[in-house]
């Protein structure tokens, strides 16, 4: 963004108002759990843009968490809003809504056993998840190797993430079936292929959600503009 008045207009979540329950306490991790408690905003000056100061309080353990956010300007038909909240949880990831849930479930466990410095277990579930991406996205092997090479074949993935996600099954595949000597992974290599599996993710799932919004948002504009 060049402009905070551009909050909620290329891509966030479908709806044009805050949804609470998307909120997470940063404290006791306590999610959806809130009351607001100040409420300020400020409007785009010939616009119906609106940038909104919310003050929530956890229901839960009384902390404040301080929610920034803004609906799109522009959207008719496809409304959608983004949000920014501080300070954050720290230490638990939290997968996007428009993964599968399999992805989701092995990506949350990838990331929570970053955070147990289990890195055998980042790399088995990091690569589990890689898997669950392959075959969501309608790879065809008899295993992971040829559902990378399959699915980049078709052209879904370029080089680059080709690379990426044979280097999370290569590291996955030596924690998850060991051989008599093989070194273990550091943390680096853990905390890398968990970052390879974060960038192919944002790839597949998420660019295409992003282009899909806009073109929904322009198709709404035009729409809206045209003369009856």
């Amino acid at each position: 963004m060049e402009s905070w008045w551009e909050l909620g207009e290329w891509s966030g979540h479908s709806g044009n108002t805050l949804e609470v329950w998307r909120l997470t306490c940063p404290f006791c991790e306590e999610e959806g759990n809130f009351g607001l408690a100040y409420h300020a905003e400020k409007k785009k000056a010939s616009s119906t843009k609106k940038l909104n100061f919310d003050l929530y309080q956890c229901r839960n353990c009384m902390a404040y968490v301080h929610v920034f956010w803004s609906a799109a300007e522009h959207s008719i038909g496809h409304s959608i809003y983004d949000f920014m909240v501080l300070p954050w949880p720290i230490g638990k990831a939290k997968p996007l809504d428009n993964w599968p849930d399999d992805v989701q479930r092995f990506w949350s466990q990838a990331h929570e056993s970053l955070g147990i410095k289990n890195w055998d277990a980042a790399a088995v579930m990091a690569r589990s998840a890689v898997q669950a991406t392959m075959r969501d996205k309608g790879a065809v092997g008899k295993e992971l190797y040829g559902e990378i090479e399959d699915l980049a074949a078709k052209g879904s993935l370029p080089p680059l993430m080709k690379e990426w996600s044979h280097e999370v099954r290569v590291l996955g595949n030596e924690s998850a079936h060991p051989k008599p000597g093989t070194p273990p992974p550091t943390q680096e290599d853990a905390r890398d292929i968990v970052q390879f599996l974060d960038s192919l993710l944002l790839y597949l799932y998420e660019y295409p959600k992003r282009i899909s919004d806009y073109r929904a948002r322009r198709k709404s504009k035009e729409a809206s503009t045209k003369i009856p």
